[in-house]
């Protein structure tokens, strides 16, 4: 039986649509997960008057959670690949969810550290388990669509975040803020249990769904490989260095922008909330912005290499407005120009991991999503030093901007190097 493109409103019914229901799983595992760390840089004003913590605290405190999700990006991106997707999702999401709430209970900057630490290994599973699952529940024509989809939960945690967070802190109090951010990833979890099956054991996928998603994909290659065998691979280089040189970019936001708006646009706790939704907001239409260019573009063409480097090569040019806030001093043009660098990063990032499920065989998608995002927070942990450093020194951030200005058109280029073909791998026996 010919099995039909899922371009219409009709094929998708012929064909069926409960891979977009697990989609929305992993959105929502997704937006709690952005949830919860973005708490610790809504409540720094606050914290750093409770802790007392000094710009290289907050920094090394930032610098645990990266060492630690760098840990459990090389665990979970290993795990993801041998062990029961449901158990792997479903254990990290209670491990953070406790996590998140272990942080009212912390009075000191090592006790934010140490419960720190332990958020970081356990989010660090989202990333892996979803891009696996995508590759499971999808195939590559549809990839980089589902994964802008769920990928936008970063940004929407990213509203909820600062829509919640700082309402919650003057009525609440900052602990009891945390306590009821972490209440929200056992909730998911107990739908996760509930309704997650491998598709071909699922009641709710038809014989038609299941063809579909399986339309591409090749049994030969379904083999497990070593981890060092996976750095064999020019591809895992490209997908390395496009982690390492734009993942600290994303974090400098996610953990930063409060501080900055706090410190250099004077803005309160109480008023954070809108420059920042206006930012996820932003970010949030940039990741199924990018993943629907990249998709559509491969409607068009049928290929990979150049939907997906086109797609990441606007996203590239739309960062490099950021480089010029200190030219400006407007909080709204700083905004906006934020908040397009932050949708470029969301549509760049979609692109990018769809990469991986492009040319690597399912078996090593985790692994090679796990290593890249290791080198991920290598580059984090890293700038996080220098962000910290910086500001101590100086107080200004305009320098921080204008290197993650230019870390996207760097990246791609090296990207294009070491892959300028985009082909499948081919294993090495």
């Amino acid at each position: 039986m010919k099995i039909l493109e899922a371009g219409s409103v009709a094929d998708q019914t012929a064909v069926g649509r409960y891979r977009w229901t697990i989609c929305a799983l992993i959105f929502f595992a997704t937006t709690i997960n952005y949830m919860d760390r973005q708490m610790l840089g809504l409540l720094a004003p606050l914290l750093q008057k409770d802790i007392g913590w000094t710009q290289v605290q907050y920094a090394q405190t930032v610098m645990v959670f990266t060492v630690a999700y760098a840990v459990g990006l090389a665990t979970f991106g290993r795990i993801a690949d041998r062990i029961s997707t449901k158990v792997v999702y479903g254990s990290a999401m209670a491990m953070w969810s406790l996590a998140a709430m272990l942080h009212a209970i912390a009075a000191t900057v090592p006790g934010f550290a140490a419960v720190r630490g332990l958020l970081g290994f356990g989010e660090a599973a989202n990333f892996p388990v979803a891009i696996r699952t995508t590759a499971l529940w999808f195939p590559k024509k549809e990839r980089a669509l589902a994964t802008g989809l769920w990928n936008m939960g970063a940004t929407v945690g990213g509203i909820v975040a600062p829509a919640f967070v700082p309402i919650a802190a003057v009525m609440w109090g900052w602990r009891a803020t945390f306590i009821a951010g972490g209440a929200a990833g056992f909730v998911w979890l107990a739908v996760w249990l509930l309704v997650y099956r491998p598709p071909a054991e699922h009641a709710s996928v038809s014989k038609r769904e299941l063809d579909y998603i399986n339309s591409d994909r090749d049994e030969s290659v379904e083999q497990r490989v070593s981890w060092l065998s996976v750095l064999k691979y020019r591809e895992t280089w490209a997908f390395i260095f496009g982690k390492l040189l734009t993942d600290p970019v994303w974090w400098f936001y996610l953990f930063w922008l409060p501080k900055w708006l706090n410190e250099s646009r004077h803005i309160d706790i109480a008023n954070l909330g809108l420059p920042l939704i206006v930012i996820y907001t932003m970010a949030s239409v940039g990741s199924v912005a990018g993943g629907w260019l990249s998709s559509r573009l491969m409607q068009r063409s049928h290929k990979p290499n150049v939907a997906r480097k086109i797609a990441m090569g606007v996203c590239a040019l739309c960062v490099l407005p950021i480089a010029t806030l200190s030219l400006f001093q407007s909080l709204w043009y700083a905004v906006f120009a934020v908040g397009l660098a932050a949708a470029a990063h969301q549509g760049w990032s979609a692109n990018l991991v769809t990469t991986v499920g492009d040319v690597f065989p399912r078996r090593m998608v985790g692994t090679v999503v796990g290593i890249g995002g290791v080198a991920g927070m290598i580059g984090s942990f890293f700038y996080s030093g220098v962000i910290g450093e910086t500001l101590q020194r100086t107080g200004q951030y305009w320098v921080l901007f204008a290197v993650g200005a230019s870390a996207y058109l760097v990246a791609l280029g090296i990207i294009h190097l070491l892959m300028p073909r985009m082909t499948p791998v081919k294993l090495e026996h």
